[in-house]
């Protein structure tokens, strides 16, 4: 997720966030507005790896929520 820009991308030292393993689901608790300019200024960090094995899992690995798994 914080690969893709989600909300783990956008959280800065000193937010709060939420867990919630019921729902399956991270949150940070800051503004629809704070949160939507944060995520106009995110750029993507680079992968790393852009090749072999490592690379592979990057690009097929779903979320950890879903059990990490790399084949669907």
């Amino acid at each position: 997720e914080a690969q893709d820009g989600g909300g783990i991308a956008l959280v800065q030292t000193g937010d709060r966030i939420a867990i919630d393993g019921s729902r399956n689901s991270i949150d940070v608790l800051i503004s629809a507005e704070e949160l939507e300019q944060r995520h106009a200024e995110w750029n993507p960090p680079p992968l790393k790896a852009t090749s072999g094995t490592l690379f592979k899992y990057i690009r097929s690995v779903k979320s950890a929520s879903l059990g990490c798994v790399t084949d669907e």
